[in-house]
């Protein structure tokens, strides 16, 4: 029992011998022949689980992985999360800031843009934008009477206007504005 001869070197008697009872508690039986009968049955009542898929993965530093797979924003370039700011100091317009926004995002504006567009000048809420997906804030410049087109093909981004929407029921003639007026 060198163990013993050893703690009791540093130990009194009684804390030694009560280490010794415990660590000699912890010895685990060997098992019993039943275990493969458990096994079998145990096999039997539980469901199969789908194999996992493998992700590809590598250690990045100590503690992180990362997967080794494109972000939906690489994939669909109109997903990628923009954010502009234009200083008040300037005299921006609509185009320009289109322009702008679409610098570094692998689009271009279409070879046509409408004139009326382009030529407004830029509202004071759009001179900053985001952080927001690239087509939320190429429709948040244009508004809602303009539809979005892309050919990712060629990448190019076009605002073409919608058409008017035009109501199903014809005015009431007998209707009244807001102050009780015909």
């Amino acid at each position: 029992m060198p163990v013993i001869d050893s703690l009791r070197r540093f130990l009194p008697a009684p804390t030694a011998a009560a280490i010794a009872v415990l660590a000699g508690a912890c010895v685990v039986p060997p098992p019993e022949d039943s275990s493969d009968s458990w096994n079998a049955v145990r096999e039997e009542t539980l469901p199969a689980l789908p194999a996992p898929d493998v992700l590809p993965l590598t250690r990045q530093g100590r503690y992180t992985l990362v997967e080794l797979a494109p972000e939906a924003a690489q994939r669909d370039l109109m997903r990628q999360l923009v954010e502009i700011s234009i200083p008040s100091s300037l005299e921006a317009t609509v185009g320009e800031t289109l322009h702008h926004l679409l610098r570094q995002s692998g689009y271009r504006l279409c070879d046509s843009p409408d004139a009326a567009l382009a030529a407004l000048p830029l509202p004071a809420a759009h001179r900053r934008l985001g952080p927001m997906t690239l087509s939320d804030a190429l429709l948040t410049l244009a508004g809602p009477a303009w539809k979005l087109s892309v050919d990712d093909f060629s990448r190019q981004v076009c605002l073409t206007r919608r058409a008017p929407e035009v109501s199903e029921t014809p005015p009431d003639a007998n209707a009244t504005d807001w102050r009780g007026q015909p």
